[in-house]
């Protein structure tokens, strides 16, 4: 364990060198800041002390922990770590993405909804930055558009805040009712009333289904679980089994996928390299294809395979890979519920 509680020095910035400017965020763990560190202009986390030492040392290690892990993981879709430093304050020193939060965003198309493709690219994004995650072990726990942010062009997303984030093989000490809760999965609370700091064990499909969420919120532009409280939100949820209602002219296949990242037993749920094939397979049913980014070569060279074929015949492809892929998953999700 001693290498949870330490920060090897290769990771540690020099707070000389840091300048705290103005700033742009605020959680229950601590504010964010824009920055420079040398020449490089940043995001600058500060994280609260806490006013005992049981406290300090609680923060601390929560400190540590999400340095550790944000130094460990790379992927296009996750906010670059650049350093930190624990004197004289603790700092995590991060990329500073230019755009706004998802949050920010979608308030600000409202009433409208976001395209199609530009939805389910976002959520192409969101689903690889977990994806890298859940393969380093690591379970987010505090997945929703807060932790998104937007890159300047406004084409792709940033997972970040790795503060509540944990690794998956100490998940039997974790607290329950971490997160927030309008996107947090039931299995997080208990048929009985869980009392303060009780434990409870779970698994990183805690974040399958708040990706299952956020993708109803992509899709729909509302807040899930309007007109109700957080604790109402979660209560429906968790006690009554309620979800947000589906459009309905949603199509079936889209359906699909978001039910199935908030079913009930998280055994069922599919994991993030099965949502992205999903998804990925979708998207070819409904878009002519191109070369992109957002789409993985095999897929890309697949279509190019198929160019001389018309768009009928590559749709109808297509619409039978998804087919395929959802029928293994609902026969493994029978099989598992058996």
């Amino acid at each position: 364990m001693a290498n949870l509680l330490t920060i090897d020095e290769s990771l540690l910035v020099d707070p000389k060198l840091l300048f705290i400017g103005s700033k742009i965020g605020e959680g229950a763990h601590g504010k964010v800041y824009e920055g420079r560190y040398g020449d490089r202009i940043v995001a600058i986390k500060v994280l609260h002390r806490g006013s005992t030492s049981e406290e300090r040392t609680a923060l601390e290690s929560r400190f540590v922990r999400e340095v550790n892990m944000m130094s460990r993981v790379k992927h296009d879709n996750l906010v670059k770590f650049i350093g930190a430093c624990k004197d004289p304050l603790m700092v995590i020193v991060t990329e500073l993405l230019p755009g706004m939060s998802l949050r920010k965003y979608l308030v600000g198309l409202r009433p409208n909804k976001l395209d199609l493709h530009v939805a389910l690219n976002f959520a192409l994004d969101i689903a690889r930055a977990m994806d890298c995650l859940h393969a380093n072990g690591i379970i987010h726990r505090d997945l929703k558009p807060d932790n998104l942010l937007l890159t300047s062009d406004q084409k792709s997303l940033k997972l970040a805040d790795f503060g509540l984030a944990r690794e998956e093989s100490v998940t039997e000490m974790m607290t329950a009712e971490t997160g927030t809760y309008r996107w947090m999965a039931p299995e997080l609370y208990s048929t009985v009333t869980l009392r303060q700091g009780e434990k409870k064990h779970y698994n990183n499909k805690v974040d399958v289904y708040s990706f299952g969420i956020v993708l109803w919120e992509l899709l729909t532009n509302r807040m899930p679980f309007e007109g109700m409280s957080n604790l109402q939100a979660a209560y429906a949820a968790a006690f009554k089994h309620e979800r947000p209602r589906l459009p309905e002219d949603i199509s079936p296949d889209l359906a699909f996928i978001v039910q199935s990242c908030w079913v009930e037993d998280p055994n069922l749920r599919p994991s993030f390299s099965q949502i992205i094939r999903m998804v990925n397979a979708f998207l070819f049913t409904v878009m002519p294809p191109s070369p992109s980014p957002s789409i993985p070569e095999s897929d890309t060279s697949e279509a190019a395979a198929s160019s001389n074929g018309t768009m009928t015949e590559l749709s109808s492809r297509a619409r039978g890979k998804f087919a395929f892929l959802r029928q293994l998953f609902t026969a493994k999700r029978t099989k598992n519920s058996q």
